[in-house]
């Protein structure tokens, strides 16, 4: 049985590495259009943090272990373009133009997702980077290794442009960062992104809301970025507007796709094709709390969802849970993590959503070193489940809120969770819990 790949990284290399250990007759074929696989993308920004560290370090494996530890036809530089399902034949061109078809039992689209970058004049130009691939990494080292870069505009103000805006003012880089949209982290309660927008101030980040970005032009002393009544200068200018999945080879082959245009799969990872899987930040996914079709690109999905799709292909029928959106980052001396929904996301969900907001300690009381932590917790006042969590604070965050994403999966009350047995110790938390304490406070509205 042949079983081809598309996509190197993340799902891509964990379907074939399993599937060639599942069964080693398997015939594993990878194409990957770049000469980088199985890389660190989330890494990136604190690599660039540091100008001594190798952009390679994050390098996981390299392609040559692949090909010769594991007998895997790993053809980087292969950029696959059309997908034929009646014919079940993969074609694209090598890494000197030269043309290929493959033939395939089965087929994983594991192409994950491309930059949003702005279509406006000067978006060419040197300097205009955006920050994807391992190759990206490298351009923006090479660039910061080069002409001393003293000012960066930023354009968009998701989590990996608050990323890269730390590791900028880390290397002393002066950070303006500009968004369309007036409002701060959407995606969060507008209390608890005051303070992620207060800490990008304090550290001295100018963050312009409400302005798009209209041309960006070269001038004698770097670039200009022109925005709705604001021009900013720049030796750099950094696109982090987000991604979308890279989902064209699947629509033009004729699969189906689901929300934001992501290829639609089912539990298995099986396309509208019985014989074309798709995983990874190109595939949709189900939604643990809406039980609807979402798109979330996620790491650990990826992975987890490359792995499936080898059990799959072997004969060793597996499917998937859905995904509860769970996520953090760190910017600055705050960690921010969210699990589930929002309030608004909640109602448009259809649910009756009812939510509580605390601020409390990180330790207990007394105890050196406490922060602060801020909780908003949403549950359903029809049904009392627990429906979402967000949290930022300046310790105990990123793994305190994987005990509401396991709730979520489980589809907890809020009385429920009230009830859980949380570990206390005074240098970690107070004896109850700042997740307790909102879960409490939130049944008094249920």
């Amino acid at each position: 049985m042949k079983f081809v790949v598309i996509g190197g990284d993340a799902a891509g290399m964990s379907a074939a590495s399993r599937a060639r250990r599942l069964l080693p007759d398997l015939e594993v074929t990878v194409l990957e259009m770049t000469e980088d696989v199985s890389y660190s993308a989330c890494g990136m920004p604190y690599n660039i943090a540091d100008p001594d560290r190798d952009i390679d370090d994050l390098v996981v494996r390299r392609a040559d272990v692949f090909r010769q530890k594991q007998q895997i036809d790993l053809r980087t530089g292969h950029r696959a373009d059309v997908i034929d399902p009646r014919k079940r034949t993969v074609s694209g061109h090598g890494p000197h133009g030269e043309p290929f078809t493959l033939a395939y039992d089965k087929l994983l689209i594991a192409t994950g997702a491309v930059p949003v970058m702005p279509q406006v004049p000067g978006h060419d130009l040197p300097g205009v980077l955006g920050l994807k691939s391992l190759a990206d990494g490298r351009r923006i080292k090479q660039f910061l290794a080069g002409p001393a870069v003293k000012r960066v505009v930023i354009m968009g103000m998701g989590y990996i442009a608050l990323e890269m805006c730390e590791a900028l003012r880390g290397r002393g880089i002066a950070v303006d960062m500009v968004k369309p949209r007036a409002r701060f982290l959407p995606a969060m309660a507008s209390d608890l992104a005051q303070v992620v927008h207060d800490e990008l101030t304090a550290n001295g980040v100018g963050l312009h809301l409400g302005r798009t970005v209209e041309r960006i032009e070269e001038t004698p002393d770097g670039l200009v970025v022109v925005c709705n009544g604001l021009r900013l200068e720049a030796d750099m200018v950094l696109s982090a507007m987000g991604v979308l999945p890279s989902s064209t080879l699947a629509k033009e082959a004729g699969l189906d796709l689901g929300p934001a245009d992501a290829v639609a799969v089912d539990g298995y990872l099986r396309t509208s094709d019985a014989h074309i899987y798709a995983a990874g930040d190109c595939a949709d996914a189900i939604h643990v709390v809406t039980g609807q079709k979402t798109w979330i690109p996620l790491a650990l999905r990826a992975n987890r969802a490359g792995w499936a799709v080898a059990d799959n292909v072997c004969g060793n029928a597996v499917a998937l849970d859905g995904v509860a959106g769970t996520g953090v980052f760190k910017v600055f001396g705050l960690e921010v993590a969210r699990t589930g929904l929002t309030v608004d996301e909640s109602r448009s969900a259809g649910f009756d959503p009812v939510s509580a907001r605390i601020q409390t300690r990180s330790r207990a009381h007394a105890h050196p070193g406490a922060g602060k932590i801020w909780v908003e917790m949403v549950g359903d006042r029809a049904s009392g489940r627990l429906l979402g969590v967000q949290m930022v604070g300046t310790e105990g965050v990123a793994h305190r809120v994987n005990a509401p994403a396991v709730a979520l999966h489980g589809q907890m009350a809020v009385a429920r969770f009230a009830q859980s047995d949380l570990a206390y110790a005074p240098p970690f938390g107070p004896t109850w819990d700042p997740l307790l304490v909102a879960a409490n406070q939130l049944l008094k509205q249920l």
